[in-house]
């Protein structure tokens, strides 16, 4: 079986930072699915549910209603892994200008002083599941992390052949 892209990243690696994480041709348009990474995978503690729960409300809420923004958006959603999130955007941009858009939306959520948006029993499967405030505090840091040492191109992992067939060497 193929090893899929996003496995072929080396994540002993990786750091915060805005990726490409691939680009999908679907009925002759374009789309780009970004790597949100908030956190340096299996060495940071990763992000609490409950904040990464969230994070995703305030900032799905911040992205569907940017003037700019707002008609390019497919999806927003969070990494099972709880390092970062998927950004499905139409077409592509540079991971520069998608940075740019992060650091608005992160620093909008680290901000955040309302009532979160989707947090009732109506309006989500886990309603009880949010923590504002270590979701302000992890907003905060990512920010701080794209405005002083962001990451666009990630670390990949090689696939040597060998006699005894393929494996990764990082």
């Amino acid at each position: 079986m193929d090893l899929i892209p996003s496995f072929s990243v080396d994540h002993s690696r990786l750091l915060p930072g805005v990726y490409i994480s691939r680009t999908d041709v679907l009925n002759g348009s374009k789309i780009t699915t970004y790597d949100i990474r908030m956190k340096k995978p299996n060495i940071e503690p990763c992000v609490d549910v409950a904040a990464m729960h969230t994070l995703e409300h305030i900032i799905a809420t911040y992205l569907r209603n940017n003037a700019q923004w707002k008609d390019s958006i497919i999806y927003w959603g969070p990494m099972g892994c709880l390092t970062g999130f998927y950004l499905i955007i139409k077409d592509q941009q540079p991971c520069e200008t998608i940075g740019k858009l992060m650091i608005d939306a992160f620093e909008f959520a680290a901000n955040f002083k309302d009532k979160v948006p989707g947090t009732d029993a109506v309006n989500c499967g886990n309603y009880l599941m949010h923590n504002i405030h270590y979701a302000r505090y992890e907003a905060a840091k990512f920010v701080e992390i794209l405005k002083t040492s962001p990451c666009y191109e990630y670390p990949k992992a090689e696939r040597l052949d060998t006699e005894k067939g393929k494996f990764f060497d990082s």
